[in-house]
């Protein structure tokens, strides 16, 4: 039964016995309570940020602020389904609607998202939250669900795509302070003096040649900036124009970095690290944080100044501000199974790896297949490999909303 107030959709469960299986593979059986599940909105939901903080494996990608960059940007509908407990938040699928006529009606949680594992916070949670989320698709015509994450809950059903997820632990460093300082200044940080204050992971953490390029980095000149100005962004974006013409992909549109800029990095939940050689920009990342986790989202550089190394030192610095301001990891996302160089630069600075599984309902099928072929990605590939940066964009801005 499904009723309507104040904005939020709830949803009544009623009590059923669901089968469930322990590794003997014999069928047990559980009593589910009655759960009230609503659909949220993030955005307009108050204290979102604070409810969400308070559950187990929550990350930057859960929050009110990333929920509206994707909303503003391509106009994605937030659906969060939820379960509250007295009032506070208890469990979180979120989900958003791509309404496309190249790819369909669809739900995923969630798009242009390295990882968004469901919160969960008691037994059966997570499959009662699925089970209202399936439904609704269903109701709404929907040709999918993608689920980007879920292993430990759907590790018995196929995955449709799998990737690498690499996580640097920094609570090896510096103390953490109590209160993170989240205001940035522009001003170039010190390779060298950070290096013997012993406030971050000895070089020893280190892979030899990742030690060695920072090092070829700081004295070939090199410095790094870390700043929240829009002029950074629109330095990054100018990179990362570059860099995805050689990768052969067209860029996102730029509002949807501007939406990036106004809704999470002026708002200090992240930054954009800037690689100088004199006055010019030759490589920038972007990093997001929340509550004391953070993930390193965006990279790109000029090829023309690859020599010098300057993704080393721009990652490098990045790390030393997160333990300087008390963070107690650092993501460096999503890795293509394929792409190994990539890879090993992750390797480089002393990370964990491990698989990260993306899950595909079907409606069609009612049940969890292998990847479907959708290859937007291929379309912009042939045209990338081609075309100017004038029509990368203009390809980039059609293309980027119906893929998520």
């Amino acid at each position: 039964m499904a009723s309507r107030k104040d904005g939020v959709f709830r949803f009544r469960s009623s009590v059923f016995v669901l089968p469930f299986f322990h590794s003997s593979n014999l069928p047990r059986f559980r009593l589910c309570c009655i759960m009230t599940i609503d659909i949220i909105d993030p955005i307009a939901y108050p204290g979102w940020d604070q409810q969400v903080l308070r559950l187990s494996g929550c990350s930057f990608f859960h929050s009110s602020a990333w929920a509206r960059v994707l909303s503003e940007s391509y106009g994605f509908r937030p659906l969060y389904f939820t379960i509250f407990d007295s009032g506070l938040l208890s469990a979180c699928l979120p989900v958003m609607e791509i309404d496309s006529f190249l790819t369909g009606r669809r739900g995923v949680s969630l798009p242009f998202t390295d990882y968004c594992e469901p919160l969960v916070s008691a037994d059966g949670q997570f499959e009662e939250l699925l089970r209202e989320a399936t439904a609704y698709g269903a109701n709404k015509g929907w040709k999918s669900l993608e689920l980007r994450g879920g292993g430990s809950f759907l590790g018995c059903n196929p995955s449709s795509s799998t990737y690498l997820l690499h996580t640097l632990d920094l609570s090896s460093g510096r103390a953490h302070s109590a209160n993170p300082q989240l205001n940035l200044s522009s001003q170039p940080s010190n390779f060298l003096s950070f290096q013997s204050s012993g406030s971050a992971p000895p070089f020893s953490t280190f892979r030899e040649s990742t030690r060695r390029n920072i090092r070829k980095a700081s004295e070939n000149g090199v410095r790094v900036e870390i700043s929240t100005t829009e002029q950074s962004v629109r330095q990054f974006y100018k990179l990362n124009q570059m860099t995805r013409k050689d990768h052969g992909l067209p860029p996102q549109p730029y509002r949807f970095f501007e939406e990036i800029h106004e809704h999470v990095i002026s708002k200090g939940c992240g930054f954009v690290a800037v690689a100088f050689q004199e006055k010019t920009p030759i490589a920038a990342s972007v990093y997001f944080h929340f509550g004391r986790f953070a993930i390193y989202k965006y990279g790109a550089s000029d090829k023309r100044y690859r020599h010098l190394r300057p993704n080393n030192l721009v990652m490098w610095e990045a790390i030393r501000w997160y333990i300087e301001n008390g963070y107690a990891s650092l993501s460096l996302g999503r890795t293509d199974l394929g792409h190994e160089g990539l890879r090993q630069f992750k390797n480089g600075w002393g990370v964990m790896e491990q698989t990260l599984s993306y899950y595909r309902y079907t409606f069609k099928t009612g049940a969890f297949v292998r990847n479907d072929n959708e290859k937007i990605n291929g379309i912009g590939s042939r045209v990338a490999s081609l075309a100017p940066l004038p029509v990368l964009r203009a390809v980039g801005s059609l293309l980027y909303r119906h893929m998520g």
